[in-house]
């Protein structure tokens, strides 16, 4: 009986050391639980939804509650609907879509996902997983978002503050129409950006084509003022967007033609956190020139960039991406979601291989005008770390407008909603 008592005390103090060892039996902590600098260390070894919250936290994610003051309040991660129509055009036309594994080019693309079944052996799955987010990127047939840019200085706070409004009509990819394509299919999308306010800038646009080709958009800049329209260069893709923190392939994480890129690498699946249910009202008018006036920002604690926001647990593909040469980043980490494919964040590097900015997009399910269940952006963000400066967009606001068809996509049509 001694023996046995001996035995057990044992065991009792080696297992009681081990788990002193090794941070003691890890704690799931409640939804609502708020990670931040001050208790990091302690809620690292605890576990959120079944899942280490320290295998959940990126290292740059993790570098930024430690030295710029971001706070991640933990949420249950909501299911997000699937679309029944995207399900069966997949079905219907996934199987006509070639790739080219020399050009990494797609061809015979209608609608729907261009690869459904992604395996992590496939040579080209990652930029096979960035294709099915080009084509697919749940935003709707007919996007029309109002959004504020706020210029944001990490040592002193708010700048600037622009109202403008973005819209984008799909041409290949349709899911509301009789026919999935309109016209001859060599369009994939159009796109407006106007501004809005101040009144310095109002009527300040660019209309951009993007072809169902390797060829690069066809970018117009408008000015209501001088009434000119000047064609853009080839290359204004990657190009720095005029007075902000971002760069036009930056815009919603990922904005080129994966053609366009060097090369992707999957680097592996993991689960990360990010916000997949952001909120609805972006803006408060009635707070105007304080720092409640948008709610999502926290304009009040320096770097006053951060996103107010909950986090949800979602499982991701990593992706490195090479840009070209003439990139003003040498490489991108990209966190693309395992099953919508859109992008939440990325890391991109300078020429020299260091960290210099953190681009993420907040967003939420939800359903547009038509009935077709989409993702809703509801904020984009650029942190510039070098610059100790940020761009922060969020949106305000979604419609799909009823009775514009494609004619209202062009220069024309860019001049009519500048007056």
């Amino acid at each position: 009986m001694m023996n046995t008592l001996h035995n057990v005390a044992g065991r009792f103090l080696i297992f009681s050391l081990l788990a002193a060892a090794t941070g003691a039996i890890a704690a799931e902590v409640p939804a609502g639980t708020v990670i931040e600098k001050s208790n990091i260390d302690t809620v690292k070894g605890d576990t959120f939804d079944g899942h280490a919250i320290a295998s959940l936290l990126t290292e740059k994610v993790e570098w930024q509650i430690r030295n710029y003051n971001l706070k991640i309040t933990l949420d249950h991660a909501k299911p997000i609907p699937p679309e029944p129509r995207l399900i069966e055009a997949t079905k219907k036309y996934s199987s006509q879509v070639k790739f080219d594994p020399k050009t990494k080019e797609v061809s015979g693309y209608v609608a729907g996902l261009p690869f459904p079944d992604i395996q992590s052996s496939d040579p080209d799955a990652a930029v096979k997983v960035m294709w099915n987010y080009y084509y697919a990127p749940r935003e709707g047939d007919i996007v029309y978002n109002d959004i504020f840019v706020l210029g944001i200085n990490g040592n002193s706070g708010l700048e600037t503050k622009q109202s403008w409004i973005y819209q984008r009509y799909y041409f290949k990819g349709r899911l509301l129409d009789a026919q999935p394509v309109v016209g001859d299919g060599d369009i994939d999308a159009k796109t407006y950006d106007l501004a809005q306010d101040p009144q310095d800038i109002k009527g300040i646009g660019t209309f951009a084509v993007r072809l169902d080709s390797p060829k690069f958009e066809e970018t117009w800049a408008y000015l209501k003022s001088a009434r000119r329209v000047r064609r853009l260069s080839g290359g204004a893709w990657m190009d720095p967007v005029g007075g902000t923190d971002s760069l036009e392939d930056d815009t919603n994480v990922f904005n080129a033609r994966p053609s366009w890129y060097k090369n992707f690498k999957l680097v592996g699946k993991r689960w990360v956190l990010a916000i997949t249910d952001g909120k609805k009202d972006n803006h408060v008018a009635s707070k105007s020139g304080t720092p409640d006036e948008f709610p999502g920002v926290d304009l009040k604690v320096a770097p006053y960039w951060n996103p107010i926001a909950k986090w949800q647990p979602r499982e991701v593909y990593v992706i490195e991406a090479t840009p070209p040469d003439e990139h003003p980043y040498s490489k991108r980490v990209m966190y693309v979601d395992a099953d919508t494919f859109r992008p939440y964040y990325s890391e991109n590097y300078d020429k020299k291989g260091e960290f210099w900015k953190f681009v993420m997009s907040e967003m939420r399910a939800g359903t547009s005008d038509g009935g077709q269940k989409v993702l809703l952006y509801t904020g984009f963000d650029v942190f510039d770390f070098k610059a100790r400066h940020a761009t922060v967009v969020p949106i305000n606001g979604r419609a799909d407008p009823v009775g514009i068809t494609e004619s209202h996509w062009s220069i024309n049509g860019l001049e009519q909603l500048a007056k």
